[in-house]
């Protein structure tokens, strides 16, 4: 227990810069004047670096402590996010402090995990990486308010600052709060540090990592997006009831988000995981094909049904990493890890910047230009849940009508 209230402590305090940047994008465009491109390079560009740094910052906890690899992690975001603040003027100096914020987080989140991962066992292993995305959740979603408030009182450098802040208390609460891990036993000859190849034949953790892949695209594209989109739709708007500003709603729909993720998974649990998650990533595909065209809708009704988005999104998170995790061979959990975030983040980076790179073909200055820009995302998702269809992962251990884990 102390373990879990320690990472969820931390991870929370890390992610509190998180959509910082997706927040202030309107205002970063208008004050750089850049393309809807380069702003998805901006915040896409983030998780590329996460996607290059997981396979060797994961893979070292099934061999290093993971509280080393995480103080060394978020000393490097609590940087990144500093020097974004204090020097970043432009594109270019723009996206190599989010690839740094991507490498940093990269060394924080799987590593977390592994940690949890490792004290608890058996079938509450799912709830406690449920309860662990959801202190990640939660925080990230607080990011889009906090970075508008401080953003509207202090300007935009200020509100960057906040998450340097957030990764210097993330590193002193793993520092004082989480024990020392046992030096652990050698890996088995010839098993060597990035040798995934155990991994990818494991059907059932390939699966649910798959599908996390197609997750992680929509579900970033939103985040990097939703402000633009209804600062978009608010000035487009018919109706004049507003009830919560653009970041106020992308705050809104992040915990939502979280709520959706940790029933999610109590949902999977008793439905059978593998049902659970083909329905979500139906139903999800069907509204990510119509989002982007309700921008010609009122304002409010909008953003109800961006919220509502949001939490068909955010329902399968937990339950597809909680399947790859229980999914893991013994011995290669953090590896399995690896494979999971990294094919996870590789669709985190392309979602934002194919979502950007379509505005500025499709136009950003009316419906049809966002509808477009949403629906690459349906195309995305229905390919992702027909992947996940054919390699029939298998259900964890105290979720109903388990079956036995295929790993070949």
């Amino acid at each position: 227990m102390r373990t879990i209230l320690v990472m969820c402590a931390a991870q929370a305090s890390a992610q509190i810069g998180a959509f910082g940047v997706a927040a202030l994008l309107p205002a970063l465009t208008r004050e750089w004047s850049i393309t809807h491109t380069q702003g998805g390079w901006i915040t896409g560009i983030y998780y590329a670096g996460y996607t290059v740094a997981v396979p060797v910052l994961a893979s070292l906890t099934d061999r290093l402590d993971a509280k080393r690899v995480y103080l060394a992690s978020v000393a490097l975001t609590a940087l990144a996010f500093a020097g974004f603040a204090a020097i970043a003027d432009g594109f270019w100096s723009a996206v190599a402090f989010r690839v740094l914020m991507g490498v940093g987080w990269a060394g924080s989140y799987m590593p977390g995990l592994k940690a949890l991962s490792d004290f608890v066992e058996g079938p509450q292993q799912s709830r406690a990486v449920a309860v662990h995305g959801a202190a990640v959740g939660v925080s990230g979603a607080l990011s889009f308010g906090v970075a508008g408030v401080i953003g509207a009182w202090l300007g935009w450098r200020w509100a960057i600052a906040a998450g340097a802040f957030g990764a210097v208390l993330a590193f002193l609460v793993v520092l004082v709060g989480l024990p020392n891990r046992p030096a652990r036993p050698a890996p088995p000859r010839g098993d060597a540090l990035l040798d995934f190849r155990p991994v990818f034949r494991n059907r059932s953790a390939m699966a649910y990592s798959l599908a996390y892949c197609v997750h992680t695209w929509e579900m970033s594209a939103l985040r990097a997006w939703v402000v633009t989109f209804l600062t978009f739709a608010a000035a487009n708007s018919t109706g004049t009831w507003r009830p919560l500003g653009p970041s106020a709603v992308a705050s809104v729909m992040g915990l939502v988000g979280v709520v959706a993720s940790v029933w999610g998974n109590e949902l999977a649990r008793r439905f059978g995981r593998r049902r659970f998650i083909i329905g979500t990533m139906v139903a999800s595909a069907v509204m990510a094909g119509a989002i982007g065209f309700t921008a010609a809708l009122p304002y409010a009704v909008a953003g109800a049904i961006v919220i509502v988005y949001a939490a068909l999104i955010w329902s399968d998170s937990s339950s597809l990493t909680a399947g790859s995790a229980g999914s893991a061979e013994p011995g290669r959990r953090g590896a399995t890890l690896a494979v999971h975030s990294t094919l996870g983040y590789a669709g985190g980076f392309v979602g934002p910047l194919v979502l950007g790179a379509t505005l500025d073909l499709a136009g950003a200055d009316h419906a049809w230009g966002w509808g477009l820009a949403f629906g690459h995302v349906a195309i995305a998702v229905a390919l992702g849940a027909l992947a996940f269809t054919m390699l029939r992962p298998a259900d964890l251990a105290g979720d109903r009508g388990a079956v036995s884990r295929v790993t070949a």
